[in-house]
């Protein structure tokens, strides 16, 4: 099977540094859940963005982080996951925690989605925040 490719994008002026460090957690993240990764497209932008993203495909009329378009293909995940750095920045803010952290939570609860977990029931929300802290935890392992 050819291995996919996870590529980030910005549509405002945020910048991701050290660009390959996250392509490889996000990658020990999508096998540690047995699964293969595909073309993963992350995409970065503003509240605006995104409000419109959330508008035109969803016909919610609300602000949120994170956005994502799951095309996988059997264990192949892949598709687009939209963020909203202005509203990770007002998470980290309300959450009481770094910026980085909580753009990793937001990460990886993307990918997560992918996996098939779902946030719309407590229950679905409590398994969804155990698996995001798990995750992000892998990010400290060496690469």
């Amino acid at each position: 099977m050819e291995k996919g490719e996870i590529n980030f994008f910005c549509e405002n002026n945020f910048s991701l540094t050290e660009e390959n460090v996250y392509k490889n957690w996000l990658d020990s993240v999508i096998k540690s859940e047995d699964k293969h990764t595909g073309n993963i497209n992350i995409i970065f932008c503003d509240d605006d963005y995104l409000h419109e993203i959330n508008l035109k495909y969803l016909s919610h009329d609300t602000y949120t982080d994170i956005i994502s378009f799951d095309s996988s293909l059997g264990n192949t995940l892949q598709g687009d996951i939209f963020i909203s750095t202005e509203r990770v920045e007002e998470n980290a803010e309300n959450f009481n925690t770094e910026f980085i952290e909580e753009l990793k939570r937001v990460l990886a609860h993307g990918i997560l989605h992918f996996c098939g977990y779902k946030d719309k029931t407590e229950r679905e929300n409590d398994l969804m925040r155990r698996k995001e802290e798990e995750k992000i935890k892998l990010f400290h392992v060496e690469q």
